[in-house]
């Protein structure tokens, strides 16, 4: 074989292998993410595993299990105050091929502190800045139109400067925009109407759609508007309800149990002092870590794929929605069956 021949043989036997290597690659990642969709876990219900330092250990078990984004909670929750250091996040981050595009932000710290929290997601990597929210007044479940133009534009001004600062601004919902009006509408269609669709895109979250309906049809809607989902098993057999007080889950700034919307700071601490992960049980062999099984307010849930969900249905109509992040927030154990189940899905 002449010289050139070889080196014809090789330059050609080296593409095919990086082509194969490619390929396999691609094979790897589509059975990973099924959905083409990366699978996210929002770490808010592995809070106490983050507060009592195992924050690198949960991205370890997330990993494990098939989870390859996150989203966090900002340092202004207590649980999450060691993350307070954007850079030394993304590198723990980094260290286990783990990516946090998103984190919550209550209220109270954007309007009092927005640029600081701004400067942490970037130096944490984050795409997209998120809140729980708006905080806006509800008694007994209902508030008023004007409080729902009101709330809207603070948001979009907000938004506004996140946009400045290359993020986009979400928008999940819990109490305020799961209520209704004093007319009996459901404050959610209203909201999207007066908030700025391209300043501001939704976050939804799937435990309500007994209370403002159908994620299907909010996606076909509203093309493009809903970037970004919260995923819980639901039973959706007994059809739409009215939102009660206290009946949804509610993230606080400070710390769980409190409510972090227009004061910002949450309830939470008040009473004696506690060590809360001197109070974590040491795991049982082949469990998962006790402090994992933090629960979320609101019943221990479904799986995904034990619920009456039609989810591929749902993800079909996200593909219209703008849907591009789902992070399942469920304890540990249902997220691990989550999980394993949207792998499944094609």
């Amino acid at each position: 074989m002449s010289d050139l021949s070889r080196r014809e043989f090789f330059r050609k036997t080296g593409a095919g292998a990086a082509a194969l290597t490619l390929m396999a690659a691609k094979v790897a990642e589509l059975k990973a993410n099924p959905l083409g969709l990366p699978i996210g876990s929002q770490t808010y219900p592995h809070r106490l595993r983050i507060q009592c330092g195992d924050f690198a250990g949960l991205l370890k078990d997330m990993k494990g299990i098939g989870i390859d984004v996150i989203e966090l909670c900002n340092p202004t929750y207590r649980e999450f105050a060691s993350l307070a250091d954007g850079k030394a996040t993304r590198k723990i981050l980094d260290d286990h091929g783990m990516k946090a595009v998103s984190a919550h932000f209550g209220m109270g710290s954007l309007r009092t502190d927005q640029q600081k929290q701004i400067d942490w997601a970037l130096e944490t990597g984050m795409v997209m800045m998120s809140t729980a929210d708006l905080g806006g007044r509800v008694v007994n479940g209902v508030t008023t139109e004007d409080e729902v133009k009101r709330a809207a534009y603070e948001y979009n001004k907000i938004a506004e400067n996140a946009k400045r600062n290359g993020l986009q601004q979400i928008l999940h919902n819990e109490t305020f925009a799961d209520s209704r009006l004093e007319d009996g509408r459901l404050t959610y269609p209203v909201l999207l109407e007066y908030l700025d669709s391209d300043l501001v895109k939704m976050q939804f979250q799937m435990s309500s759609m007994p209370t403002i309906g159908s994620p299907i049809t909010y996606f076909m809607n509203h093309p493009g508007r809903f970037m970004s989902a919260h995923l819980q098993g639901v039973d959706a057999s007994a059809g739409m309800r009215a939102a009660g007080p206290g009946m949804l889950p509610t993230k606080s700034e400070g710390g769980a149990g409190g409510r972090g919307g227009r004061g910002g700071a949450g309830r939470g601490g008040r009473g004696p002092a506690t060590d809360p992960c001197a109070a974590q049980p040491a795991p049982a062999a082949g469990a998962a870590p006790a402090a994992g099984r933090a629960a979320l307010p609101g019943g221990p849930g479904l799986a995904l794929g034990e619920d009456s969900v039609d989810w591929p249905a749902v993800f079909a109509a996200g593909k219209v929605g703008g849907l591009k992040y789902a992070f399942v927030e469920q304890t540990w154990d249902l997220t691990a069956k989550s999980v394993a189940y949207l792998k499944t899905l094609s």
